[in-house]
């Protein structure tokens, strides 16, 4: 396989820039936020009341539209077990390609590294009410997603066969939290109007969700997550650990 090492540095690099673009902008909006506040007229027993004009903020519309509440349904039942289904599955390649003696604990700790990152977003999009730092966060959060899976397959390539089917579920494992993040932008569209510098919105400090998914489906998903997620890539991880303890990665031209 050719390698592109000026490609993939590229790559990663611009990711992660995307990302620091996209905090740098949560937080402006953020700002824009807190001046509205700070600078919201104070109202006195004689004064007049002010003019008429648009409000500088405005609430997100309840979530009364049926077209929102499949939105959210879709990211619950849909987008997240098929993010479950497609690590579980990367998951039993690694094992039928003997990861323990290739790469070994070095490509586990990098996944393992990607599900730290995908934590927040779906820490977020469980408990927390979306503001526009928030969604900054989310989307920052995938462009570093992005950066790691790089360095990952142009790790694994390396030293053992990337077969087509693992190959096939590393383009779910990209695609789906980006697919995740479309929708929550969607559902929020002020919020993304606001990071994007099209809207003002007074700032909140962090909050729980107005309307909260549910403790069951909370615990749930966060249980699916555990076993489905967690579970096998530490059990991965000791895998490596026992076959090549104190290494992270096996040595050269060990037999797999």
């Amino acid at each position: 396989m050719m390698k592109n090492p000026t490609f993939l540095r590229y790559y990663a690099t611009t990711m992660l820039c995307a990302g620091a673009a996209t905090l740098g902008a949560g937080f402006v909006a953020w700002w824009r936020g807190r001046r509205v506040e700070a600078d919201a007229p104070v109202a006195t027993a004689h004064a007049s009341p002010p003019a008429a004009h648009p409000e500088p903020h405005e609430r997100e519309p309840a979530e009364t539209d049926t077209t929102r509440q499949v939105a959210r349904k879709m990211i619950q039942y849909f987008v997240i077990p098929l993010w479950l289904t497609a690590g579980l599955t990367d998951w039993w390649c690694h094992r039928r390609t003997d990861i323990e003696h290739t790469t070994g604990l070095k490509e586990t700790g990098i996944h393992l590294l990607m599900l730290g990152e995908a934590a927040f977003p779906v820490l977020a999009g469980l408990f927390l009410e979306i503001d526009a730092p928030v969604l900054s966060l989310m989307i920052a959060s995938f462009f570093v997603h992005e950066a790691t899976a790089m360095w990952d397959v142009s790790y694994a390539v390396t030293r053992r066969e990337v077969q087509p089917v693992e190959q096939h579920v590393h383009s779910f494992l990209e695609m789906v939290p980006l697919l995740a993040v479309a929708l929550v932008a969607v559902l929020h569209w002020p919020q993304l109007q606001a990071l994007l510098g099209r809207k003002v919105i007074r700032s909140h400090p962090i909050r729980l969700k107005r309307v909260p998914l549910g403790l069951r489906y909370a615990l749930g998903a966060l249980g699916a997550m555990a076993v489905f997620e967690v579970l096998p890539y530490c059990e991965e991880a000791l895998r490596d650990w026992k076959a090549n303890p104190g290494r992270l990665t096996p040595p050269a031209g060990q037999p797999a």
